[in-house]
């Protein structure tokens, strides 16, 4: 992966993150809400792994928000 690769997905895991936070939901419950592993939210969050569309899509809908708002820098 490349440095710009790895920068993008610092910013979507930090965005993530972020958002969750501002609804009050911890990572558990908010995991759960998008039907994923805490696990995996983990990783997105942290930046150690590339979130398939659906994913993103679950936890765009999670957050209420569209997959282009979640994705917007």
């Amino acid at each position: 992966m490349n440095k710009s690769d790895e920068k993008y997905l610092q910013f979507l895991g930090s965005r993530i993150k972020e958002l969750r936070e501002t609804k009050g939901l911890d990572q558990k419950a908010f995991a759960f809400h998008c039907d994923i592993g805490r696990t995996q939210l983990h990783k997105i969050e942290k930046a150690e792994t590339n979130p398939r569309v659906l994913t993103l899509l679950k936890i765009a809908a999670g957050l209420e928000i569209s997959l282009a708002e979640l994705l917007k820098d």
